[in-house]
């Protein structure tokens, strides 16, 4: 199965663990087994080891530790990275851990699976160094529909594409910009610019009440246990990740494009009237003879 990476529910989840286990408590040290993590030289690791955490943001799909002394560490977990809460001064083991960050209660650890090493830690000055990581893009629980359509329509753009562009709107990615686009019953791959009213207004909902049901399930889960194993991979999910499995809404299956490390989910019989999207790897063994329709599928199938 595609890797995911972590988005707003997920980093929300890891927030609202880590507030009652760091915030308020000095950072002993923070330890690095990876080179390739650590993407900043100023201010060096030193400047924060000794201070206390006094604050935690997110920046995206980002998480902001601040510490005393307008100082911020900056972990973004890119698609294999995770944090992990493991007893103080845990030992670094094995090659995915690849940093921790001690407190006098327990270390957190990030590690990435995999060989190439894409996650990342940044230590920055103040709200000017946070704005220099940050994306860009639009909140979407600090917006009005009217903001939400300006920011989307800024550029024509499939529907997939604007939901997951962190210039665009923050936060949302592969999996959840599936759920919502299964919610709000529309094609992954509609233009912004072709959007009637009802749709925008269907969109918006849904982008909104699809994050805030995960939201809400996760960060219950947090206050409970460190959230370990995050993935975006669920089966309460109603079709990301659900290929061949049933919709929830209509009973047809849930069909999917895959194209270099993404795969998009989607119900054509709830979203596309009916029509089939090219898998383009697929549409290269198959050419013009790609089936648009269920039917067409189901009896492609067949023969």
């Amino acid at each position: 199965m595609l890797k995911a990476m972590p988005e707003l529910p997920d980093i929300t989840a890891y927030m609202e663990a880590l507030r009652p286990r760091i915030l308020g408590q000095p950072l002993d040290a923070v330890r690095i087994a990876s080179v390739f993590v650590l993407r900043t030289v100023d201010p060096p690791v030193a400047a924060v080891e000794g201070k206390t955490v006094h604050a935690l943001r997110r920046i995206g799909k980002r998480i902001a530790i601040g510490i005393e002394g307008d100082i911020w560490l900056v972990i973004h977990l890119m698609i294999a990275g995770r944090l992990h809460w493991r007893p103080a001064q845990a030992k670094l083991t094995g090659r995915n851990a690849i940093l921790a960050i001690d407190f006098p209660k327990g270390s957190l650890v990030l590690t990435e699976a995999g060989s190439k090493r894409r996650a990342s830690l940044h230590i920055v000055r103040g709200d000017q160094g946070l704005r220099a990581i940050d994306p860009g893009g639009l909140e979407i629980f600090s917006t009005d529909l009217e903001g939400f359509r300006a920011a989307l329509t800024r550029e024509n753009r499939t529907l997939k594409r604007a939901l997951t562009d962190p210039r665009i709107l923050s936060g949302i990615g592969n999996a959840y910009s599936d759920e919502i686009l299964h919610a709000a019953q529309l094609s992954p791959i509609a233009l912004t610019h072709k959007l009637k009213p009802e749709e925008w207004d269907r969109l918006f909902e849904a982008t909104r009440s699809t994050l805030t049901i995960w939201m809400d399930r996760l960060t219950a889960e947090a206050k409970k246990k460190f959230p370990e194993g995050v993935t975006a991979f669920r089966p309460e999910m109603a079709v990301h990740g659900r290929f061949n499995q049933p919709c929830p809404r209509c009973g047809q299956k849930v069909q999917r494009i895959r194209y270099a490390d993404n795969e998009t989910n989607y119900c054509a019989t709830c979203q596309t009237g009916g029509k089939l999207l090219a898998d383009r790897s697929l549409s290269r063994l198959l050419g013009s003879d790609w089936p648009r329709t269920l039917d067409e599928l189901e009896a492609l199938k067949r023969t």
